[in-house]
């Protein structure tokens, strides 16, 4: 029984490699993701879901569509996220900035109920639109499994640039400034 254990082990440990391996493989083919289109300098469309989102802190429900021809700063956080907390003022200066020139940052919120996005928005000073993704497909479907990310969309809704994790200032300023000031 003893000299089947080490070779049992070695298949195992090689089934497993293989197994990985081809998973590596097949994802690294799969360039039509956001991330591998904008990392490429192209603008995919923005994945838009037809269902409408409600609205936080209103009975009204929105679209992404409803934003276009606006460049929007997709932001998805949620009230428990640490690097969320951490962004919002950048975000909301943003905001202030960025809303005289038909732009606006759009909150998303993730997995959450309504209060305790509600108390985030206010300790935060949102002024900007919040939707509620309660079920999680609108995010999931930009690929997001995390928060916060963030999205940046030109006027025509294409992904212009993106963040997989905590923004600050500068990059944002870098995403949004050629679409404020240049061509869609």
């Amino acid at each position: 029984m003893r000299r089947f254990v080490l070779p049992s082990l070695v298949a195992c440990a090689a089934l497993a490699l293989l197994a990985l391996l081809s998973f590596g493989v097949a994802r690294q083919g799969n360039d039509a993701s956001i991330d591998a289109a904008v990392a490429r300098g192209a603008r995919p469309p923005a994945p838009s879901p037809r269902a409408a989102l409600p609205l936080l802190g209103s009975s009204a429900t929105k679209t992404l569509t409803d934003f276009r021809g606006k460049v929007v700063v997709l932001n998805v956080f949620a009230s428990w996220c640490e690097p969320c907390k951490a962004e919002a003022p950048v975000l909301a200066s943003t905001q202030r900035r960025i809303a005289s020139h038909d732009a606006t940052v759009l909150g998303v919120t993730y997995l959450e109920n309504s209060s305790a996005s509600q108390r985030f928005a206010t300790r935060e000073h949102i002024s900007y639109p919040v939707l509620r993704d309660v079920s999680g497909n609108f995010v999931r479907s930009f690929g997001t499994t995390g928060v916060p990310e963030t999205f940046v969309i030109d006027r025509s809704g294409r992904v212009a640039a993106l963040r997989r994790y905590q923004l600050d200032q500068r990059w944002l300023n870098r995403a949004i400034s050629p679409l404020l000031t240049g061509p869609a």
